[in-house]
């Protein structure tokens, strides 16, 4: 296969790769290098799908912090974690977490800190916040505001 069959084929494939689901642009870089492809080919590939409009970093990262908090229920940190292993740029992360409501937010972590409280044994009150703090982070939410949940948490009746 010559070069330019190898190119023409790459790109259709990429093409019907991109027309199924969002890719960002690192995704059908590690793509075409895992396919053979060289360096400087693939920068043409990746300027043709982004022309196109098969791939688009904001439209992908739009769809990862809607899906990613909808249904995992992850917090902004763990998004922007992700999406920067991605080579996603900043200041097109940021757009995208902005796209959550705060009220939503807010409610979000109440709920799963008071989900998660029903399931966990602790000693007493102080094992308790640590126990639903540590969860909380891991679920990538910022610490003040588990703090200040947490603060609220001993005003509620057990």
């Amino acid at each position: 296969m010559t070069e330019n069959d190898l190119f023409k084929t790459l790109l259709s494939r990429s093409m019907a790769l991109c027309s199924k689901r969002e890719y960002c642009t690192d995704d059908i870089k590690s793509r075409l290098k895992l396919w053979g492809l060289g360096e400087k080919d693939s920068e043409r590939i990746i300027t043709i799908l982004t022309k196109e409009n098969f791939i688009s970093d904001e439209r992908y990262a739009r769809a990862f912090v809607n899906d990613k908090f909808i249904c995992n229920k992850w917090g902004k940190v763990k998004i922007s974690a992700h999406l920067k292993a991605k080579r996603i740029p900043q200041e097109i992360i940021s757009e995208a977490l902005n796209s959550i409501d705060d009220e939503t937010y807010v409610k979000t972590v109440r709920d799963i800190i008071s989900a998660r409280r029903g399931y966990i044994r602790a000693k007493n009150q102080y094992d308790l916040k640590g126990r639903l703090l540590r969860y909380g982070l891991s679920k990538g939410y910022e610490s003040g505001l588990l703090y200040d949940i947490l603060n609220d948490l001993k005003n509620d009746p057990e």
